[in-house]
């Protein structure tokens, strides 16, 4: 794979550590505008030619004319200069009104990739907006976010008591992120709830271990969780796909391998995206040499990845289970399994979150994360806003969790089982 591509990044929404802001910017701007000008009298000024790209009806020399009033007349003089210097990087990708292109200030940048390394400090929740709403995408298993009850779909309304009515992404996460120990409270409101309530959340370090295994027969040897499945079946939950992820998944499933499994459970759900080479290794167990997902550029022309790894569970028969926190590189995992028909994709309709976001660094440590493509399936299906759909559309209600119930992992058995 190459370089560029361990740089692209699927996920839907960032963590609340860091999340993802609704900051963006234009590719090049830092470096012009700390080069290009000089400092006179206090002033900024811009020695750089205007950029032969820029059409007729764009005059850049604008720029520095507003850039200079604001510096000589605004009321406060002691605004740094870097604040207005990033705000003016920020503006330029906000004005796609693109939530996934954003602008990554040093420090905020820093914690990204903190994130994808698989350890942060937050309330352990991914956050994203649909329909303009902020919502709760996926709530990461045993961390606070998860202790407290919020489920993928709960809409936040307010964040210690500041509506939510407006709100850029970026605003949210910076209020909602914040040191262990510490508290936030949210008011949400779930689907079925006839009222909003109120979450007071305590912040916590955050550690992804982004693979669950358990291998589940009469005796539950080798299992590593509480609940046994019957009819040796091999339990894999992908809870994300970070950097530690391929580490983790390799030495899972040489376990599963020797142990001869009945079938495969893929769990999915609530996995909100990570990297795409290990979401296109994760397929390529079940889809070897096969193209697992097309990406489609801005001039319309497609680029195909394919699995180029031995498919170590071609022949077993597989239930991939996906709900509507299940975004991005969960969708493409699901996406490729269902076109080539090697598992039954089980659960609910997933996030729609299919564009492409390549990550480009600065040397002043800031960052700027760019839509550059989208998504489709081996069959040219479009993921962004679609979403992938399930063979078998199974619900699991905010009652089904009160009560410990999972009536998609209890359909995911009962096909393995026939």
């Amino acid at each position: 794979m190459s370089n560029r591509f361990t740089k692209v990044y699927l996920a839907v929404t960032a963590a609340l550590c860091l999340a993802i802001f609704s900051f963006a910017l234009g590719a090049g701007f830092t470096q012009q505008s700390n080069q290009g000008g000089d400092q006179t009298g206090g002033t900024v000024r811009n020695t750089q030619e205007v950029p032969a790209y820029l059409t007729e009806d764009v005059d850049f020399n604008q720029f520095w004319q507003v850039w200079n009033y604001v510096k000589e007349n605004y009321v406060d003089p002691g605004v740094p200069e870097t604040k207005l210097f990033y705000g003016a990087l920020a503006g330029i990708v906000a004005s796609l009104d693109d939530p996934y292109s954003v602008f990554l200030q040093p420090e905020i940048s820093e914690k990204f990739a903190e994130e994808l390394s698989g350890s942060f400090q937050g309330i352990g929740a991914e956050i994203g907006m649909k329909q303009n709403q902020l919502v709760i995408i996926a709530p990461l298993p045993g961390t606070p976010a998860d202790r407290v009850g919020l489920k993928a779909g709960d809409a936040i309304l307010t964040i210690d008591g500041q509506s939510t009515v407006g709100i850029a992404l970026d605003h949210a996460v910076n209020i909602i992120r914040g040191p262990k120990d510490t508290e936030v409270k949210l008011t949400v409101f779930s689907d079925g709830d006839e009222e909003p309530r109120d979450v007071t959340i305590v912040r916590d370090n955050i550690e992804i271990d982004s693979v669950k295994f358990v291998r589940n027969d009469a005796t539950g040897e080798d299992s590593q969780e509480d609940v046994l499945l019957d009819g040796n079946i091999a339990y894999l939950g992908l809870l994300y796909f970070n950097e530690n992820t391929l580490a983790d998944w390799n030495q899972t499933v040489q376990r599963i391998i020797t142990q001869n499994p009945k079938g495969i459970i893929l769990d999915l759900r609530n996995n909100p995206g990570g990297f795409l080479g290990t979401a296109i290794e994760v397929a390529g167990e079940w889809v070897d040499g096969k193209t697992v997902v097309k990406e489609q550029l801005r001039d319309g022309s497609k680029v195909e990845h394919q699995a180029n790894r031995q498919a170590r569970f071609a022949g077993i028969p597989t239930v991939a289970l996906v709900n509507g926190g299940s975004a991005s590189g969960a969708e493409i995992v699901a996406g490729a399994l269902q076109d080539y028909s090697v598992a039954t994709i089980v659960g609910q309709t997933t996030f729609g979150k299919g564009s492409v976001q390549d990550l480009k660094e600065f040397p002043d440590g800031s960052s700027v994360k760019l839509t550059i493509a989208e998504w489709l399936t081996p069959n040219d299906r479009n993921i962004n806003q679609e979403g992938i759909k399930p063979d078998v559309e199974v619900e699991r209600t905010r009652e089904d969790y009160d009560n410990d119930r999972d009536p998609q992992m209890d359909k995911a058995l009962e096909i393995l089982k026939q």
